[in-house]
């Protein structure tokens, strides 16, 4: 038996029957380096694109050099007019570079194709690059005049050369990108974000602001143009070195509207790039961060023989999952690693125990107790993988800031020490109250070259720092303010806990655990809540009215139950009826008598209603009250009854072991824009019970050669039957068995919890009330 190959024009169609009952997307799947390929450099090049273009017009505005007849300043050196051909030559690199921006932009935004776009790009910003370094060589060397200490090179000249540089960085880039289409690594439309267009976008405002503006200061107050975009640059980063200031009365009227609304438009920009730490598309490359943490975890257990966690219990069933006798539970008697009770506290949440046989600290004896224990110790990953890159980013960031601003200050030495003779620490100096935009105006460049960086720097400097004090927030900030709140609750400012029991938990949290060690529901109430945005007062009466009411109305055999049969046309019209009620007032207090009632609490153990129609009501109230934790400001993360009870509404109950799975640490990644590497072994897996399935003989009369999609859409869920429903009775393939800490888990992906939980029970009403409306079609 072999298995068939997925093509990759089969790649989309796959993807599609990819999503499995209960899994999260697969962006912790895809290999990080294909989204930097696919995201971060377009963005990348789209926002550094229009920098060199802004360098390329202060390159062409003046010649590129300056006489300095001895005794006379920088300051007042007259421009030396530079040969016709070198000026045309510049003039067509801009054009050529503006071209290539917009085919960038019209691309992204969909307005030329991507077979046209990325090569006109490419090559447009490689010309640019060429030409311009050509010209910086010309310049500086058989352009050179005698003698040389009478003449230098301008501002103009060291812009050609910081142009030339980003054109050729971002033309690389998007070799990278177009490289990784091709390759089928991912589709080659962009697919950025909101946050992403917007950086962009406000990156091309601030430069054409910043350019005008310097125009028209240049001719009110006589200065020369690049002059005027230096001093522009120093008042709307806020700097203010004092070396240039307007004197003219129609200058400093107009310096009023033109700081306010340019500093008002870098902080959009300064927002723009927090909100791009906070998006989506990087809550894929935390994904990943996690997948590569949880493969290295379940590695360990699976070495160290600390996996019986993992396996399910078949404590209620007997052989090929039937149920048997549940006053004889039949818990297996040995597993090959059984370790010592009263040890350290495991990376699984159990306490040196992983023996499943009864003793004083054994193992969970019910299979929803181990799930509990499955899903706790996915948060304790969750959490750990979410700390160490919260604070890897802080390393990279400060690291990144901390090279900018050294290597800045060897640069700023250099420039100036033949005009004022800075040493390495007047560099390390200036640059620092720069980059603090201090601006003390004690020391300020004047050469050519040093005003001109100072530009270049200080808007590599813009988005360095910003990134560094966002990560500074979520790292350095936070365990400073973690540290004074429990100072505060052992000392002077006791918390709601006594000072022992708070003394006990700090030991306990920097002794790892080794230390007074701390109930798996204690860790789970901190995993979880501490990351919950706390709900205010309104919010509490308004979620608590909406569940308020009688739990017994809704029990199996209620007096209050729906008598009416499912196909019952009654029971549908009430069911439609209460989703619009309940989509219109998602937020509506106390519901009136004449709704149906729903329960008071989630209880994953209670049964749910026997009847359709109070079924659908109960889908369509906790439908409702996960659309409000979908526009919390903070994301919200469930507690395991919550999701045990949310997946018993959709049919998985999590008492019941045939659907679940032992995690395996298998690598899983993504490629060919589609699957590849996913262990298509579990798809291509016969069932059980005899499934048709994807597995393939070679030599079968031409039927391994269709379409692999459709055999794959068959195996799944069979020709002509809906998917497997555990409400229904029907059985689970192998491949939709999953485990918490397995790649299918739903906890994985970038997908928010209750986005993944809202999709899902709206998809559970829709094929719930598409049973009403076809009950004849249904087996």
């Amino acid at each position: 038996m072999e298995v068939t190959q997925v093509d990759d024009k089969d790649v989309k169609g796959i993807e599609k029957t990819h999503q499995k009952r209960f899994e999260n997307d697969i962006a912790h799947l895809y290999p990080s380096r294909w989204w930097f390929a696919s995201s971060a450099f377009p963005m990348i090049a789209g926002t550094l694109g229009p920098v060199a273009s802004a360098f390329s017009i202060c390159a062409l505005a003046r010649p590129w050099r300056q006489h300095i007849p001895p005794g006379t300043s920088i300051t007042d050196a007259p421009f030396v007019d530079d040969p016709i051909w070198l000026t045309v030559i510049n003039a067509v690199q801009l054009v050529v570079a503006v071209i290539s921006n917009l085919f960038l932009l019209m691309n992204m935004a969909r307005r030329i194709r991507f077979s046209i776009a990325q090569p006109v790009t490419i090559v447009g910003w490689y010309i640019s690059s060429i030409l311009l370094l050509s010209l910086n060589a010309t310049a500086s060397g058989p352009l050179a005049m005698v003698p040389p200490e009478h003449y230098v090179l301008s501002q103009a000249y060291y812009y050609g050369i910081f142009a030339a540089v980003l054109y050729f960085v971002v033309a690389s880039l998007m070799v990278v990108t177009i490289w990784g289409a091709l390759a089928k690594h991912y589709s080659s439309d962009f697919q950025l974000t909101s946050s992403q267009r917007t950086l962009m976008l406000q990156t091309i405002m601030y430069l054409n602001y910043l350019l005008l503006g310097a125009l028209v200061f240049s001719v009110l107050e006589g200065w020369t143009y690049l002059d005027a975009v230096y001093w522009a640059n120093t008042t709307l980063f806020t700097i203010g070195y004092g070396d240039l200031f307007s004197v003219t009365g129609a200058g400093r009227a107009l310096l009023i509207p033109f700081t306010l609304c340019g500093i008002i438009n870098l902080g959009l920009l300064i927002a723009s790039i927090r909100s791009l730490m906070l998006d989506r598309s990087l809550r894929s490359l935390d994904a990943r961060m996690t997948e590569k943490y949880r493969l290295s975890r379940i590695r360990h257990m699976i070495k160290s023989g600390k996996d019986a966690i993992l396996q399910p219990i078949l404590s209620r069933h007997g052989p090929n999952n039937t149920e048997t006798d549940p006053t004889v539970p039949t818990v297996p008697t040995h597993h090959p690693h059984h370790h010592q009770p009263n040890g350290p506290p495991n990376d699984d949440g159990t306490k040196g125990n992983d023996s499943l046989d009864p003793s004083p600290s054994p193992l969970p004896k019910t299979e929803y107790e181990r799930r509990k224990h499955e899903f706790l110790l996915m948060r304790r990953i969750q959490r750990r993988a979410s700390h160490r890159r919260r604070w890897l980013a802080m390393f990279v960031s400060f690291t990144a800031w901390l090279l900018l601003w050294l290597l800045g200050a060897k640069i700023f030495q250099e420039t100036e020490k033949h005009y004022q003779g800075w040493s390495y620490f007047d560099g390390f100096y200036f640059a620092f109250v720069t980059l603090t935009t201090v601006g003390y105006g004690d020391l300020t460049p004047v050469s050519p070259a040093g005003r001109a960086f100072s530009v270049f720097w200080s808007l590599l400097a813009l988005p360095t720092t910003t990134v560094m004090i966002s990560n500074a927030e979520d790292t350095v900030v936070l365990a400073i303010k973690t540290a004074t709140i429990d100072l505060g609750n052992i000392t002077i400012l006791p918390g709601e806990h006594r000072v022992r029991y708070e003394l006990k938990r700090i030991l306990s949290k920097l002794s790892g655990g080794a230390l007074f060690p701390r109930p798996a529901e204690e860790d789970e109430e901190e995993c979880v809540d501490g990351e919950n945005e706390k709900e205010d007062d309104n919010e509490k009466k308004v979620t608590a009215d909406s569940r308020r009411t009688d739990l017994e109305s809704l029990a199996p055999g209620s007096s209050t139950a729906d008598p009416m049969p499912p196909s019952s046309s009654d029971a549908h019209h009430q069911a439609t009826s209460a989703l619009a009620a309940g989509i219109s007032s998602s937020s509506a207090a106390t519901p009136s008598p004449s709704r149906r009632p729903s329960f008071s609490k989630r209880d994953p153990t209670a049964p749910l209603p026997s009847s359709p129609a109070d079924y659908h009501y109960l889908l369509i109230a906790e439908i409702a009250a996960v659309l409000r934790d979908t526009r919390r400001k903070t994301p919200k993360r469930y507690t395991f009854a919550e999701w045990a009870w949310y997946l018993k509404l959709l049919g998985e109950d999590e008492a019941k072991p045939h659907t679940h799975r032992k995690a395996t640490a298998h690598p899983h990644d993504i490629r060919g824009g589609g699957l590849a590497s996913l262990r298509l072994l579990d798809w291509f897996r016969p069932s059980r019970h005899g499934d048709q399935t994807a597995v393939h003989q070679r030599g079968d009369g031409g039927q391994g050669s269709q379409n692999q999609s459709q055999v794959l859409i068959q195996n799944r869920h069979g020709e002509g039957t809906s998917p497997p429903d555990d409400r229904a009775g029907r059985s689970v393939n192998e491949a939709d068995k999953w485990s918490w800490v397995g790649h299918q888990s739903p906890l994985l992906g970038s997908e928010e919890e209750s986005q993944w939980i809202l999709d899902k029970l709206t998809e559970k009403l829709r094929l719930e009330l598409e049973k009403e409306r076809h009950p004849r079609d249904q087996p």
